[in-house]
């Protein structure tokens, strides 16, 4: 499923740059007649720079907290999908939450500029690139996005930077061709050749071209983040986290084999979903490089309505039907083999951490909720009808049992 978001114009564009950069007449590793031409490495260079820029601005441009260094505050508890190192490092000093956010400003502000200052500072914004995901991973489970963005960094490096990962007959044979470069005797073009330069000749001035609208969008105090100019996503603008969420809420999938809703007596069983929390007693999952869509789709309908997100009566009606497709994308149907759930309504509470080393620690508890209120009301297979017919969606049915 492909929602329009950052991750993914991030993976077209690095797809897209990976293109040019691999040989295309020979499959040696180290093609030693045409080697990966300066602009490709530089289309790669360029795509960090605006990663790591459009993440930054948009930071200083929005929430408050990211300007009075305060952000980082929430973000362990908030983001979108935590782990267990999240559950500690939410605990950290003040002046620890302080550091780690402006270090965040001078990584995405500061030291993306480092690319242009020559050799030895581009590989320092590469080091420092490349560390600063590798935090990130093991702070939360930001998916393969992380991943990605350590691609383009590589491009920091140069082959000799990188020569203690070759094997010593391919060190020496790009010693050699580093050697030929600097001594002004490229090898002897070739039809293939000048083809290859020429797209790549072209290539620049595509990026370049490209390129115009994203920068206009970096300078201007309407900064938009995660967003495309052109229909292809070739050249992007990115961005994460501009605003910080204070308060966790969850919405919970709830059903019941009661006849009657409204029934005091009515018991009410939770559906788990693979990682976002739910159970208190669940430890944080770790996920990356992995995505789960549903559970971060879950991340956003918390602090909207169902009316803003109707997807998720989508999935209320799914889960009456027990459709098996939406149950893969659970860890626990209080249902299985119980039948069908006659209602299924959303709860909405409110998660905050538990104190290391508490007493509701000890007993196991992850997370402490409060219920806030109703997120949609108990609904049924036959009540959601006209619901579905409305919006065209085809109305589920609970599947017969073979006999």
């Amino acid at each position: 499923m492909w929602d329009s978001c950052g991750w993914e114009s991030q993976l077209l564009e690095t797809g897209f740059l990976a293109i040019f950069l691999c040989p295309v007449w020979t499959l040696s590793q180290i093609p030693r007649r045409c080697p990966p031409s300066l602009i490709c490495i530089w289309t790669f260079r360029w795509l960090i720079v605006r990663i790591m820029l459009g993440a930054g601005l948009i930071k200083i441009r929005g929430d408050k907290c990211w300007r009075d260094l305060t952000c980082m505050d929430y973000h362990y508890e908030t983001q979108p999908v935590p782990n267990p190192v999240s559950y500690y490092l939410h605990r950290s000093p003040w002046w620890f939450h302080r550091f780690e956010t402006l270090s965040n400003h001078f990584i995405e502000l500061i030291a993306p500029f480092f690319t242009f200052l020559g050799r030895r500072m581009c590989m320092v914004n590469g080091v420092i690139q490349i560390l600063f995901q590798v935090v990130l991973i093991l702070s939360g489970n930001l998916s393969f996005l992380n991943w990605l963005t350590i691609v383009p960094s590589l491009a920091c490096f140069d082959d000799k930077s990188l020569a203690f990962l070759f094997r010593s007959g391919a060190k020496k044979t790009v010693l050699e061709i580093q050697n030929e470069a600097r001594a002004g005797r490229p090898p002897k073009p070739t039809r293939g050749i000048l083809m290859r330069r020429v797209v790549n000749v072209s290539l620049a001035v595509l990026i370049g071209y490209l390129s115009i609208p994203v920068v206009m969008n970096l300078l201007s105090s309407r900064q938009v983040m995660n967003t495309s100019f052109d229909p292809l996503r070739i050249v992007n603008t990115y961005g994460a986290f501009g605003s910080i969420t204070k308060e966790r809420t969850e919405v919970i999938f709830q059903g019941t084999l009661a006849k009657d809703p409204k029934d005091p007596e009515a018991i009410w069983e939770e559906y788990q979903f693979l990682c976002k929390p739910g159970d208190v007693n669940r430890r944080p999952c770790l996920i990356s490089p992995y995505h789960y869509r549903l559970d971060w789709l879950m991340w956003f309908a918390a602090f909207q309505t169902y009316e803003q997100s109707e997807w998720v009566i989508h999935i209320a009606g799914r889960l009456l039907a027990n459709d098996s497709t939406v149950l893969s994308l659970m860890d626990h149907n209080p249902f299985q083999d119980r039948g069908t759930p006659r209602w299924v309504r959303g709860e909405h509470f409110r998660y905050k951490f538990s104190q290391p080393g508490s007493s509701r620690a000890a007993q196991g508890k992850w997370w402490l909720r409060k219920r806030i209120g109703a997120y949609f009301p108990p609904v049924d297979l036959e009540g959601l009808r006209g619901y579905f017919q409305s919006r065209n969606w085809p109305h589920p049915h609970i599947p017969q049992k073979k006999s």
